[in-house]
């Protein structure tokens, strides 16, 4: 609480300002307890932690390019595939290798959307996970900047 010294006139007044010392005052002392309290309480549990190893690296296996050309034609690593049949068997192969190896799918700009999905739909059933497209960047435009 505060008190306001000065002349009768301004007794009919009240001080409505809140006086803060005190509080401050309190919530130091807190703050040097709570300070000096902590490190008494914890308690830490003598224990021997394990040593670090090192982890063996592992090797990458080679990535795999699945081609699709203007006539719809799949090439495996550059080798023509003959159907999809040959080419579900050769995912197969590729997917139960440890690790899994990616399947990079390069199709020609001409290419019908169809051919890329049935070669996307054959990579889903062999069970290849890691499936990536290869563009080529466009040099002729500047970049647009926002």
């Amino acid at each position: 609480m505060s008190m306001s010294v000065g002349s009768s006139d301004d007794a009919t007044e009240l001080n409505s300002t809140i006086n803060t010392t005190p509080l401050v005052d309190v919530m130091l002392v807190l703050l040097i307890i709570f300070l000096i309290t902590i490190p008494v309480i914890t308690k830490t549990v003598v224990s021997n932690l394990p040593k670090a190893v090192n982890i063996p690296t592992q090797t990458k296996p080679e990535n795999i390019t699945v081609e699709v050309d203007a006539k719809g034609n799949t090439y495996w690593n550059s080798k023509l595939v003959k159907d999809r049949g040959e080419l579900l068997e050769l995912i197969k192969h590729a997917a139960v290798l440890k690790p899994q190896p990616e399947l990079h799918i390069r199709a020609d700009s001409e290419t019908r959307y169809e051919a890329v999905g049935r070669v996307i739909y054959t990579i889903q059933r062999g069970g290849l996970i890691k499936v990536g497209f290869i563009t080529e960047p466009d040099h002729g435009t500047a970049p647009v900047r926002g």
